[in-house]
């Protein structure tokens, strides 16, 4: 009898040793890689920017691609874009993604909005998301931000860093959206400087680089020592032009602000970084946020979600601390803590922008 007890004592232990080898070579055959979390799956159409615009379109798909990686998911499969070259794209993509069982399908950018609404309501059993406009049906949520907040700092930066007093805003399309931005900065700066200049100028493009570059060559050659682009791809070309006279002129201050993601990287020219800071819009939290409420079954159906300061959706970049000195950062907190609490109502629009003036 002891011997049989002892024989099924040795035979426990080995089975123990053998289940814990099989989970250490599970473990480790696994390593590397995560196992699919979720069935949710989601995609997005650009706008005619692009994936890799180092800007908006980047953004959101920044977001996206962490959402899927966070819940072992590929791309092709669990997550994935369509990529628009023209406006002609934008149904084509997103009936492709609707049809390959996509659950959750963004629109990137104001131009998609006719579209979404009408995918929204042939597909009422799939959900989408328009970013940066509004969008009207039970299946579809729209999510814009408070660009305005973030503009009016990045200007109250420019503002306080010019030696010229002579400041330019492109933008791409002359949109409501985009006024916004232009609003907000020309609102930061003359805060700061009511005699500053801010000289306006729209390439009614999101992707024309070769304009940007253009409508940039024009400003610094006026004088103009600082642009705010508000572009997408057609901003990149403004960073061309500042990065190719810097080259020439090492010794000259002519600077770029950033928009919607930190494009600190994209100033960079040898040791210099013509990049002063960037008006960051965290389009990919805001990806990420409505994906997670989606996967709870709390998708925000029917919603206008809006991103602020506030809810830390909108942010100005210091990542060129050897520009923004810590001195600069001091007064724009001071600025953003006047708009947090409501003292500073800042402008949406030109009407709102003039009244702003007025009062200064």
């Amino acid at each position: 009898m002891l011997k049989k007890r002892i024989l099924f004592a040795l035979m426990l232990v080995l089975g123990l040793v053998l289940a814990a080898c099989g989970t250490s070579d599970k473990k480790e055959a696994a390593d590397g890689e995560k196992e699919a979390t979720t069935d949710f799956k989601a995609a997005m159409v650009t706008d005619i920017g692009g994936v890799d615009d180092k800007s908006f379109n980047q953004s959101a798909w920044e977001g996206l691609k962490a959402w899927g990686e966070e819940n072992g998911l590929s791309q092709g499969e669990g997550f994935d874009y369509a990529q628009s070259n023209a406006k002609e794209d934008y149904m084509p993509n997103l009936t492709s993604l609707i049809r390959n069982d996509y659950n959750l399908v963004f629109g990137i950018g104001f131009e998609l909005k006719e579209d979404i609404q009408t995918v929204a309501e042939q597909y009422p059993d799939t959900y989408f998301a328009l970013v940066d406009d509004t969008v009207e049906a039970p299946n579809a949520t729209s999510i814009t931000f408070k660009e305005h907040q973030g503009s009016f700092l990045v200007g109250v930066i420019a503002a306080l860093k010019s030696e010229t007093g002579k400041l330019g805003f492109v933008g791409g399309v002359d949109s409501p959206l985009i006024n916004k931005f232009e609003a907000g900065f020309i609102a930061g700066a003359k805060s700061v400087d009511p005699s500053i200049e801010v000289t306006v100028e729209y390439a009614e493009s999101f992707g024309d680089a070769a304009k940007g570059k253009m409508i940039a060559s024009s400003m610094y050659n006026d004088g103009i020592d600082i642009i705010y682009h508000a572009a997408g791809g057609t901003g990149n070309g403004v960073f061309n032009e500042a990065k190719d006279i810097k080259q020439n002129d090492p010794e000259r201050q002519i600077w770029v602000i950033g928009v919607d993601r930190d494009q600190h990287e994209e100033g960079q020219i040898g040791d210099h970084n013509i990049t002063l800071t960037s008006m960051v819009k965290r389009v990919d939290v805001a990806v990420q946020d409505v994906l997670n409420r989606a996967m709870k079954d709390e998708f925000p159906g029917g919603e206008l979600l809006e991103y602020g300061l506030e809810e830390d959706g909108i942010a100005y970049a210091t990542t060129n601390k050897e520009a923004v000195t810590q001195e600069i950062i001091d007064e724009v907190e001071a600025y953003k803590e006047q708009i947090l609490n409501g003292e500073i109502q800042v402008p949406q629009t030109r009407e709102e922008l003039k009244s702003f003036e007025a009062g200064l």
